[in-house]
């Protein structure tokens, strides 16, 4: 993060999302804003919170997206939940404070994994150690000629080759705990002698000799060994830390937790205590989670809506003033769909082209083809419901569902010109459709 720039972080963003400057550049600054506040003395730190963001725009034009590749961009720990899951027409939604035991599941899971990998070289000895010794049980007549040292270098070469997967062989593995049912569909995946055991602070993991290939017993005993390796107290203590001083929450259709946000529904009372639950986690409070308390006074959040019926000022004033960034998204253009589907690294078009690839099918694209498919994206988004540029994947889907449905089986390549041409005849209801809504006044 301290290697990043705002400049270099709207750049990386430039990548995969075409324009929304405004909103780059705030998300931008707001995370170059963490890593100021890290130089600082300690008691100085304690007085900076995030200044958090609220987005207004309409659907798929990026709300999503810049919020999740930054996350991705630093390695931060993320997660989105929908406002509306809050509350539900007739009963009570989620806890709100369950935004913040996931924010520390996923950063959890982020430690977790690097510290897999620091730990992951020794874990292949100790798996490679037992494994190899299972293996040369199967195929000890195999080898008369050479000395036992000769012949475990040989298999050693073979597992990491993947020569040997599919062998079956005899070996201890960790058993597998059926999970007691308590009816009602739920589970007790644990029983009281493991508790008992980890009270007391013994007892190992249960071993059972099996029958299973070489893949599968080297997936176990890995995971058996990196568990055993890693310190979960660590893991616990960082994730904490990283929730805490890094993590962004993603607050989506905050628009429908509004007074107006639902019209003529009668939930205003519900829907304004949604976001009152809110407010002390955004605020900054203490949230118990299975890995330790955490505080969320540091945590960036970021608000998004499409604010069709309602606005942001029909938040309540508490609310609207713990998101001191406003930043408005605009719709997408026909220029805006052209550079999406050619310029980010996954740009719709190389999407679209490597999957059929795979089926031996080339396509081609020329330039009036594109822009004619742009043009068709604008302009149904214009008179029909502006779902920004998930547009694109439809009208991809109708394009290329005869070259899909007949791609599979071809026995050699075959290559697929898209010209203006090819769209216009598989696009024709559609443009019968967007050319008979020019007269509809």
């Amino acid at each position: 993060m301290d290697e990043l720039t705002p400049k270099q972080i709207v750049n990386e963003l430039n990548r995969f999302i075409i324009g929304q400057e405004e909103a780059k550049k705030a998300v931008a600054v707001a995370l170059r804003n963490r890593y100021r506040r890290a130089q600082l003395p300690k008691e100085l730190q304690d007085e900076i919170t995030p200044k958090n963001i609220i987005m207004k725009g309409p659907t798929g034009v990026g709300k999503t997206e810049i919020a999740r590749r930054l996350a991705k961009l630093v390695k931060a720990p993320f997660v989105k939940v929908e406002a509306t899951k809050f509350t539900e027409v007739g009963y009570v939604g989620r806890d709100v404070e369950s935004m913040v035991r996931e924010l520390v599941e996923a950063s959890y899971r982020l430690v977790k994994e690097e510290q897999a990998k620091s730990v992951e070289e020794r874990a292949r000895e100790k798996v490679e150690a037992k494994i190899i010794p299972a293996v040369l049980e199967k195929r000890k007549d195999s080898f008369p000629d050479l000395s036992d040292g000769q012949i475990k270098a040989y298999l050693l070469q073979e597992l990491r080759e993947g020569k040997i997967n599919d062998l079956v062989i005899d070996i201890d593995l960790p058993e597998v705990q059926k999970p007691q049912m308590l009816g009602q569909g739920a589970t007790l995946s644990f029983n009281i002698q493991d508790i008992t055991k980890s009270i007391m602070g013994g007892g190992k993991t249960p071993m059972k000799r099996r029958s299973i290939s070489v893949e599968n017993a080297y997936k176990q005993l890995m995971d058996m060994e990196i568990e055993s390796l890693v310190d979960k107290d660590d893991i616990d203590a960082e994730a904490i830390r990283r929730a805490e001083n890094d993590g962004i929450i993603f607050i989506d259709e905050i628009d429908k937790i509004t007074s107006k946000g639902h019209q003529g529904s009668g939930q205003d009372v519900s829907r304004e205590g949604v976001q009152r639950d809110i407010l002390p986690i955004v605020e900054g409070s203490t949230v118990n989670t299975k890995h330790g308390n955490i505080k969320t006074d540091y945590i960036l959040f970021i608000a998004a809506g499409a604010f069709q019926i309602a606005s942001i000022s029909d938040l309540i004033p508490e609310l609207q003033g713990r998101f001191p960034i406003k930043v408005d998204l605009q719709s997408l253009t026909k220029k805006d769909f052209v550079e999406i589907l050619t310029k980010p690294d996954n740009a719709i078009l190389m999407q679209y082209t490597e999957l059929l690839k795979v089926d031996k099918v080339k396509l081609q694209f020329t330039n009036d083809a594109i822009d004619e498919i742009a043009e068709i994206a604008a302009a149904q988004n214009e008179t029909e419901e502006d779902i920004g540029a998930r547009r694109l994947q439809t009208i991809m889907e109708k394009l290329l569902e005869d070259v899909s449905f007949d791609a599979a089986g071809l026995s050699e390549e075959k290559e697929v010109l898209v010209d203006k041409k090819f769209v216009e005849e598989r696009m024709n209801s559609a443009l019968k459709k967007l050319n008979l809504n020019k007269f509809v006044l």
